[in-house]
């Protein structure tokens, strides 16, 4: 493919799909070390290589904050470790499309919100008609609770949505993400050392912890940002709202969970409400953020 291509729109749009692949191959990862380590004892390890990467980039300054720029980053990394938290719990009890599925709610329900235009409800009604099918037998029977921690993180997504840009408008560059992660690392490493116990240092366990922050989070987020210089903010969402669809694909095919036609419906439903709720939002909407974020 020539340079000219892979600048373009077209290519752009290509590495957007390439970040949500990576994304979602990294999560299924994360499931496979759910025996060995739990599903905190992975959030531990992601969010602590992540910081780790990330503070190694920004180099953040901790001089000349106020105190609102630290109750910011502090409220951020929190965000940052309850919606992993919880999204990695979901994941440890039901499959990967139906939980980023019901976890895409809340910044879909955030942007219609956001939207003012009641015509934009009808894709939070299409959306949750989506959702509702997915316990109609989809992906067989749906743990309660595992659907309940998905929700819970689609929640905590839309929080970490409205803090990721208050800590954007006082931090450069990645300094406040960098932070924010380091932060999100310092609260989980206990609770992951806690479940795992020795298992979490074994460098068998280190080595694919790693191997999960960068296909979770470096990759995808260094191929967003050159997306980003080429392509709309508004496309971008669109095309980050196939992110169910990839979720279930990589499940289907990495981890041999099962999916029926009336889960491709609810996918397809769901999909669909997202990018309608980002059109209805106009072409200044804010990019929504990834199903994992970072």
């Amino acid at each position: 493919m020539t340079r000219a291509r892979l600048g373009g729109p077209v290519g752009a749009a290509g590495l957007v799909v390439a970040g949500l692949a990576c994304q979602e191959v990294g999560a299924a990862f994360a499931v496979l070390l759910f025996p060995s380590v739990g599903a905190l004892g992975m959030v531990s390890l992601r969010l602590t290589f992540s910081a780790l990467i990330l503070l190694a980039i920004a180099r953040p300054s901790l001089r000349g904050r106020s105190r609102g720029d630290w109750m910011t980053v502090v409220l951020f990394g929190l965000a940052l470790a309850v919606m992993n938290g919880l999204f990695y719990e979901a994941l440890a009890r039901i499959p990967l499309g139906a939980a980023v599925t019901i976890e895409v709610l809340g910044p879909l329900v955030l942007s219609v919100a956001t939207s003012r235009r009641a015509s934009s409800w009808l894709w939070a009604v299409l959306a949750f008609v989506g959702v509702f099918l997915l316990g109609q037998g989809s992906f067989g029977e749906l743990d309660p609770v595992g659907v309940l921690f998905a929700a819970g993180a689609g929640a905590s997504w839309a929080g970490y949505i409205l803090l990721s840009s208050r800590t954007g408008s006082r931090f450069a560059r990645l300094d406040g993400l960098a932070l924010a992660m380091a932060i999100g690392a310092v609260l989980t490493l206990p609770l992951g050392v806690a479940v795992a116990g020795p298992e979490l240092v074994r460098p068998d366990i280190l080595l694919l912890g790693a191997a999960v922050a960068i296909l979770s989070s470096t990759i995808p987020y260094a191929l967003e940002l050159f997306a980003l210089r080429r392509i709309p903010s508004s496309t971008f969402a669109i095309l980050m709202s196939l992110a169910p669809a990839i979720a279930a694909l990589a499940g289907v095919v990495l981890l041999a969970q099962h999916i029926s036609l009336v889960g491709v419906l609810a996918i397809a439903l769901v999909v669909t409400a997202s990018i309608g709720a980002v059109r209805s939002a106009g072409p200044g909407a804010t990019p929504v953020a990834r199903a994992e974020p970072v």
